[in-house]
């Protein structure tokens, strides 16, 4: 059952705007049992697609849109304000703790404290082996100037919903950084995508 926490956005897509295949995110819907319930937290904002993929099996979806909570995160100074900030954008823990969290391209517009942060408090909503999937920009020196709301076309392929110029500069995350700023998981696959975005499975430790 499908409880998103507020009405998905539709948004329209260019049509020269082609499917990606994406391994890891197909390797974990392969991985969902359509017997067992599944609890899974969306960083992003609520999509119709994402929605309608994740209704096939027993999942709780909830949804934290925090693409409107970057200026309210980014450049805050106070460590310990910044992580009431990150408590306070992101849904309540549950006694039913996260399987799967889906940060999308989000990561990408995290300064490195906040990065710190807001995943350090979505590792307190999964458990131990908690699955997080990633797109981290690679290749290009450039991004789109919001995150990309990518949404699944299927099982196996993702589409970027809002395929804007690239305008903005990328942080360009690499794994280093990542074990850095996120000590709460390991990296459990990582692979290029034919994008020159690199596409990240992580567990929660």
């Amino acid at each position: 059952m499908i409880e998103p926490l507020q009405r998905p956005k539709t948004q329209p897509t260019a049509a020269s705007n082609e499917a990606l295949n994406a391994p890891l995110f197909s390797s974990i819907i392969q991985q969902i049992d359509p017997e067992q319930r599944c609890v899974i937290l969306d960083l992003g904002p609520a999509r119709t697609e994402t929605c309608a993929l994740f209704g096939q099996f027993r999942c709780r979806l909830e949804i934290a849109d925090l693409g409107d909570s970057l200026t309210f995160l980014n450049g805050e100074p106070e460590p310990e304000i910044l992580w009431k900030k990150a408590d306070f954008v992101l849904p309540k823990k549950r006694r039913e703790p996260a399987d799967l969290i889906l940060c999308w391209d989000l990561l990408n517009y995290l300064d490195r404290p906040a990065l710190a942060a807001i995943m350090g408090r979505v590792a307190e909503r999964g458990r131990t082996g908690t699955l997080a999937h990633a797109l981290i920009v690679y290749s290009s020196k450039k991004m789109t100037p919001s995150p990309g709301c990518f949404v699944p076309v299927d099982a196996q392929r993702l589409m970027k919903a809002n395929p804007d110029p690239e305008t903005r500069d990328a942080p360009r995350y690499s794994p280093e950084d990542l074990a850095k700023f996120m000590p709460a998981y390991t990296v459990e696959r990582g692979r290029l995508l034919r994008n020159g975005m690199q596409e990240f499975l992580f567990r929660v430790r």
